[in-house]
């Protein structure tokens, strides 16, 4: 009987890693800066491809960056200082809120292939030391050459909505294109 059991659990252990295993996502090659000056200094990357990738980050960002009709609803998802008003207002007037870029991601160009597509990355309050994409998704708090998750290399989405209470990523009520 306890050889029996012995058996079952091995068989169990090797199933759980196998689905842990099937389920993990697949990575790629990214480079992950926190400034344009910290990517220039690395000796392994092209300066031009520095600067084209942060300006591409940088023009994104008040397009992708999750927008709050608060300030106090952005801190709460990113800390205190952490937020900027964005360079339009909703349609009635009203402020609105985003998060302060605080890094970019680049393709990398080990082997010349640059599949990431550059953005802007933020930090989240609870999680100060990683950075995350504008959809919310992580990618870690290396910088230099790296390896994020293929789904967080993805374009982000323009974010069209404001966020009215805490939830990183959540949606609330519609600024729209009349914003000005």
């Amino acid at each position: 009987m306890k050889r029996r059991n012995s058996i079952v659990v091995t068989m169990l252990m090797g199933a759980s890693v196998i689905a842990l295993t099937a389920c993990e996502e697949p990575t790629v090659d990214a480079a992950v800066f926190e400034s344009l000056q910290q990517c220039l200094s690395d000796p392994d990357m092209d300066p031009d491809q520095c600067r084209q990738s942060f300006t591409a980050a940088r023009s994104q960002h008040q397009s992708v960056a999750p927008k709050y009709s608060a300030a106090t609803d952005c801190e709460a998802d990113f800390g205190a200082g952490r937020c900027e008003a964005a360079p339009y207002r909703t349609s009635d007037g009203g402020s609105i809120f985003m998060p302060l870029m605080m890094g970019y991601m680049m393709g990398s160009m080990i082997g010349g292939r640059g599949a990431v597509a550059a953005q802007p990355l933020y930090r989240s309050a609870n999680e100060p030391r990683s950075y995350r994409t504008a959809d919310n998704k992580k990618v870690g708090s290396a910088t230099g050459r790296t390896q994020v998750a293929r789904s967080a290399a993805n374009r982000p989405s323009v974010k069209s909505s404001t966020i009215s209470r805490g939830g990183f990523g959540a949606s609330g009520g519609r600024f729209g294109s009349s914003a000005t």
